[in-house]
């Protein structure tokens, strides 16, 4: 499954450059980061592009070790409040990015058995990851604390609402993740899907509630030619200057918005603007400017922002960052995998290049728009998820994407998913941040 044009990378930093040549180079040197697909929804990602710092014991293991699992002692754990208690000073608001992944007895409140929403990409216990310990970790910020989420309160907060999630993959990983949370209190019904199954809807009868996912990976118009494989027959046509409609006309029927994205920009693309071709990102051959994903990202996060903040339609929209994956010793088709057990520390981990661009156009964008729309009654959050992501290397299926995947050998080489995360796993708290930040922001 061979990519023929794929873009720069990271699913870090490209300096801004004077000369189209230099930019041209740049995403030459970048060509093989940019074949990677987003396994089965054709997502490329990058891993590689600065090389991580990685803490021993197992930056030096071999692509083929199995997952090692964690020994758990209940004096290694704590326990946190409910969500009747208030968890932030009084006198400083908290802020819930900046902390650490802590030990927490309690583990999930859903298992695969309970969820049945669980896609089979992430359903790692079911397909046969045999370790636990990824499961008993929570997010702790370091001022402040975060109650776990409460499905009721939440289904009560959201009586005759309606939420969506808007965005690429990570966004339905995400609403699942939302789902298998609230199929604790009441099972969603699902009343519609694409024939691709990447957008849904659900509801929530008895409180009248509506959970969507929208699946627009650019959230700009855009023509993609690949198909489920991420096998692609011609290069992705961008219209910069145009938002996709397939959300956009739905936005008024949203009381919140959950919106992501990004990682599609890193792909091979022609650019459009005012019914013209301005440029490409990596497209050798084409005789074309090469302008980077940067420049695309950054118009279509103006024109994303712009929409929200000169809509008459005053939903509450959280802007999710950039999810960096953990890809070590190669990418997915090159034998790169992830089979940490444990959480980095503060230190460990920096974040590679392209993510680092990602996320700062986003913050910029974002402040921009904040400020902007404060003036006019609009409601931004900013989810910061990038860095907290950053140190849950053990969190995602890894080889555990297929179902018993060294059933037959043992010593088998598989395709690893290093970017998305298991179910149950380290994006459910996520939510406990996005019920915080409903309840009291």
């Amino acid at each position: 499954m061979v990519k023929k044009m794929r873009s720069d990378l990271g699913p870090f930093s490209l300096q801004k450059h004077n000369h189209v040549c230099a930019k041209f180079a740049a995403s030459f040197f970048l060509v093989g980061l940019a074949f990677r697909l987003l396994l089965w929804d054709s997502f490329s990602f990058s891993s590689s592009l600065v090389k991580k710092t990685l803490p021993p014991p197992l930056a030096e293991a071999k692509a083929e070790s199995p997952v090692f699992s964690l020994p758990l002692q209940a004096s290694d754990f704590v326990e946190f409040p409910g969500y009747n208690q208030s968890q932030t000073s009084q006198d400083e608001k908290c802020d819930l990015f900046v902390g650490d992944w802590v030990p927490d007895l309690s583990g999930p409140v859903y298992t695969n058995e309970s969820c049945q929403v669980i896609e089979h990409h992430q359903n790692c216990m079911k397909n046969g990851r045999t370790d636990s310990g990824y499961l008993y970790w929570r997010w702790k910020p370091r001022h402040c604390e975060l109650p776990k989420f409460n499905p009721k309160n939440f289904l009560n907060f959201m009586r005759n609402k309606a939420m969506a999630f808007v965005g690429d993959s990570i966004s339905r990983n995400h609403v699942q993740s939302l789902l298998c949370i609230l199929s604790q209190v009441e099972p969603a019904v699902e009343v519609y899907h694409d024939k691709e199954y990447r957008s849904k809807i659900w509801k929530f009868p008895s409180h009248n509630f509506t959970l969507s996912v929208i699946w627009t990976p650019f959230l700009i118009k855009a023509a993609i030619f690949e198909d489920m494989n991420g096998v692609t027959s011609s290069e992705i046509q961008l219209s910069l200057d145009n938002l996709d409609t397939l959300w956009t006309n739905q936005y008024k029927n949203f009381d919140y918005a959950v919106i992501g994205g990004g990682k599609w920009f890193l792909k091979t693309a022609i650019y459009h603007e005012n019914n013209t071709v301005t440029g490409c990102h990596y497209c050798p051959g084409k005789n074309l400017t090469e302008l980077g994903f940067d420049y695309a990202y950054r118009k279509a996060l103006e024109l994303v922002f712009n929409f929200f903040t000169s809509s008459d339609h005053k939903a509450t929209v959280f802007f999710r960052t950039t999810t960096p994956d953990h890809f070590e010793n190669g990418e997915w088709f090159s034998g790169g995998y992830c089979n940490r057990t444990v959480p980095f520390k503060e230190g460990q981990i920096d974040m590679v290049d392209v993510d680092s661009i990602m996320r700062g156009i986003e913050v910029e964008e974002f402040e921009k728009a904040n400020s902007q729309g404060s003036e006019q009654g609009v409601k931004l959050k900013l989810l910061d998820t990038t860095h907290l992501s950053l140190l849950r290397p053990d969190g995602h299926p890894g080889p555990y994407r297929q179902f018993q995947p060294f059933a037959k050998d043992k010593n088998a080489k598989v395709q690893n998913d290093c970017l998305h995360w298991c179910l149950p796993g380290p994006i459910d708290s996520w939510n406990d941040i996005v019920m915080e930040m409903l309840v009291n922001s």
